[in-house]
């Protein structure tokens, strides 16, 4: 077997942008994984192009010599875009062994730990707020979110559809609407020097405590800060949320021991590393003890590498989260990461969606109480419609 073709698909998801890979064999076997091409990111798919040169015309069942024959290729520029181009190339890869074999990919990694796995909500009321247009029945119909208060029906339905834990972002409401307040990738006022401002602090007071209101006592709450501020803003907005309990406070830096240095001067959990590519990116970090939970990427990373990640994590006592920032089938691929991690804590799931998102793939997968259900079946469980992709495509 032999592999002759890759494909790149790009789709309109709703409100944002999905991509897909397709590699085809001379045995008929096609195997389909997810990339994250979005803003900054519009030349992954040259990437992926590029680096399929190296693959083109292998057997696909010899993923580590293909594997070891990316990184060495990009070895001057290891990580970043040339990392995920590398881990998309692998996932297809992933899925084309696993029909090959016959059974699931999960499977194909020693078999499921879990069969069901916990999700956290992640987004949740953020996308009502910043995608208000398209709620109250117009494409979605669920209730918007235009103002702070609209957050408490949002915990309240994530609690009575059985969510353990939900994510929120902090949302500004303006005139003119809300928007996600992101400085650190140059969006609105604040950039680029990410200071933390008293009105920054209330409003991310109001919008924990409004979420509280709805999700009653019992549901988990998650704040994600992303790379908005420097340690300083860290540690100020973490001594902030302390009353709310939170599961833990997300944020970004490649500073381990400023990380390290947040988790120390607070009682708040934190979370981070979903940015980490490879394990030599990521021992610093454990190194540092710097994190309560460590984020990981399976789309990003690849599963065979987000797997070791995974592990070295276990070896200091730490358990992981997966990161899934992207489409319906970045989705079914997080969910086998998490069947097969020992060391589990929970998923990520963007569960507000446009109608047709879950078409995108021949079997989608299932919600229950608070729960993913993968898809059974060989590969990933489920292959992507082409019909849908030819009919959303952008």
């Amino acid at each position: 077997m032999r592999i002759t073709k890759i494909e790149n698909f790009h789709v309109n998801g709703g409100w944002d942008h999905f991509a897909f890979l397709k590699i085809s064999t001379d045995a008929g076997i096609v195997g389909w994984s997810e990339y994250a091409e979005r803003r900054g990111r519009h030349a992954l798919s040259a990437i992926i192009q590029d680096l399929g040169a190296l693959v083109i015309g292998q057997n696909p069942l010899s993923m580590n010599s293909m594997e070891a024959a990316m990184q060495s290729f990009t070895r001057t520029t290891s990580g970043g875009l040339n990392g995920q181009a590398i881990g998309a190339i692998m996932n297809a890869l992933l899925d084309i062994n696993a029909k090959h074999m016959g059974v699931s990919v999960a499977d194909l990694l020693g078999g499921a730990v879990r069969e069901r796995i916990p999700v956290y909500w992640s987004r949740c009321g953020v996308v009502r707020a910043t995608q208000a247009h398209l709620f109250d029945g117009k494409l979605i119909d669920k209730p918007a979110v235009r103002r702070v208060e609209d957050l408490v029906d949002a915990g309240r339905e994530a609690r009575e559809r059985g969510f353990a834990a939900i994510k929120c972002n902090l949302l500004l409401f303006e005139r003119d609407g809300a928007r996600v307040h992101t400085p650190g990738s140059a969006r609105g006022v604040g950039h680029p020097e990410l200071n933390v401002e008293e009105h920054l602090v209330d409003a991310l007071v109001a919008q924990l405590t409004a979420l509280r209101e709805g999700a009653g006592p019992n549901v988990r709450l998650i704040c994600d800060l992303n790379f908005n501020y420097k340690t300083e803003g860290f540690k100020r907005l973490a001594r902030a949320v302390e009353p709310f309990n939170l599961m833990w406070l997300e944020m970004d830096s490649h500073d381990p021991k400023g990380l390290a240095h947040i988790r120390q001067s607070t009682t708040t959990p934190i979370g981070s590393l979903e940015t980490i590519m490879g394990r030599k990116a990521l021992r610093p970090y454990l190194e540092e003890r710097c994190v309560d939970v460590a984020i990981i990427d399976p789309m990003y990373n690849g599963l065979p590498e987000a797997l070791r990640m995974a592990a070295m994590c276990d070896a200091y006592e730490m358990n992981v989260a997966s990161h899934a920032f992207a489409g319906p089938l970045a989705s079914v691929m997080s969910a086998h990461f998490c069947s097969v991690v020992p060391n589990l804590r929970t998923m990520e799931l963007d569960v507000d969606e446009s109608p047709w998102r879950q078409g995108f793939l021949t079997s989608p997968y299932a919600l229950e109480n608070g729960f993913f259900v993968i898809p059974q079946g060989i590969g990933w469980g489920t292959d992507v419609d082409e019909a849908m992709l030819a009919r959303h495509g952008v």
